[in-house]
């Protein structure tokens, strides 16, 4: 029986031989307490990969990015991000119950925030009108793309001369950084505080970390005792998550150039759609047409999973294939194959 594939996320990694054997050798305290060395550990170097004063270990992404909007932002003020963002599409309308903010969005579908369209968006606060209390730019997009470190200097710098942070969500700012040519912390000094994951696509099984200045931190580790973050023995997770950045951000750009070879293979089958230069990390967007149709999309679905492969069902006619460390050129093979046949049958059933 064939293993199964999963493409539906880089999310679906699972802990390395290493990561397991750290994770049953680490030594550990109650975190509650400050005293787990393994987490301490982890926050230290997750600090300095950013070039951050400190950082906080938290259970995901989404709990990162809604734990900085809870600590940069007064109840009832208004933040401005993109409207493809992770934050505003994809954490559940959180912002609204943790933080108690109006989030403002700007049309940003390459996840290039327009300063332009920022400024005319940006406000003080009066008597009808929220004051603008955070910016948070996503990079890489959760849409694949790596964002210019140009097009972040602008924002940057509308923030600075407004006095107002700004937030990265950066939970895939290695994938970011290869493709920029960048180091992570180059990405991140464009940022006032940044949220990055360790299980998306480097393999730890739970925990992202939230890194800023000490002080900004300092008021997140109280707010995640808030939201019941605050975990015990938790140097077992950390010490997953040291392995990751010390080991798996090395392994990522075969996770791109295997996303690269996929999308080429998937552009010679007839009726898919593709951008080629739009691959910029792991992940691939691609449209077919005929999916458009819930019925098809059903039985393409239907089609990988009777050959062990799993993928999500395309979002408005767009699917989307991630690769990440467990998928290999024996795995991408057996993915082009039942492609080329998946699509094929959908467009013949189609017509």
């Amino acid at each position: 029986m064939k293993e199964t594939i999963d493409i539906r996320s880089d999310t679906v990694t699972k802990p390395t031989d290493q990561m397991r054997k750290a994770m049953a050798d680490a030594v550990v305290g109650d975190d509650v307490y400050g005293d787990d060395p393994t987490v301490q550990e982890l926050e230290a170097l997750g600090a300095d990969r950013m070039g951050k004063e400190a950082a906080l270990f938290v259970p995901s992404g989404t709990f990162g990015n809604q734990l900085a909007l809870f600590t940069w932002c007064p109840r009832g003020t208004e933040v401005i991000l993109g409207e493809d963002c992770h934050i505003l599409q994809h954490e559940a309308a959180a912002a609204a119950v943790i933080a108690g903010v109006q989030t403002r969005p700007v049309a940003a579908p390459t996840g290039v925030l327009d300063p332009g369209e920022i400024q005319k968006r940006l406000r003080k606060g009066d008597l009808q009108e929220p004051g603008t209390s955070l910016i948070c730019f996503e990079n890489a997009h959760s849409l694949g793309r790596a964002v210019p470190l140009a097009a972040m200097d602008e924002v940057r710098a509308l923030a600075d001369a407004w006095g107002i942070p700004v937030h990265l969500d950066g939970a895939r700012i290695f994938n970011a950084g290869l493709c920029l040519e960048a180091e992570a912390r180059t990405i991140a000094e464009r940022a006032d505080s940044v949220m990055f994951c360790l299980s998306k696509g480097l393999c730890a099984p739970v925990g992202s970390l939230l890194a800023g200045p000490k002080d900004f931190v300092a008021q997140a580790r109280r707010k995640r005792k808030i939201l019941g973050g605050a975990l015990r023995q938790a140097g077992i997770l950390a010490a997953a998550g040291i392995v990751a950045l010390t080991e798996q951000t090395k392994t990522l750009s075969q996770d791109h150039v295997r996303a690269k070879k996929l999308a080429q293979g998937l552009a010679g089958i007839p009726g898919i759609r593709i951008d080629l230069t739009a691959t910029d990390i792991n992940m691939v967007f691609f449209s077919f047409p005929p999916a458009e149709d819930p019925a098809v999309a059903a039985r393409i679905q239907a089609h990988f999973a009777q050959q062990g492969i799993l993928i999500n069902p395309p979002a408005r006619g767009v699917f989307r294939f991630v690769t990440h460390y467990w998928i290999r050129d024996r795995e991408l093979e057996r993915i082009l194959e039942a492609s080329r046949a998946a699509f094929l049958e959908g467009t013949a059933e189609a017509l």
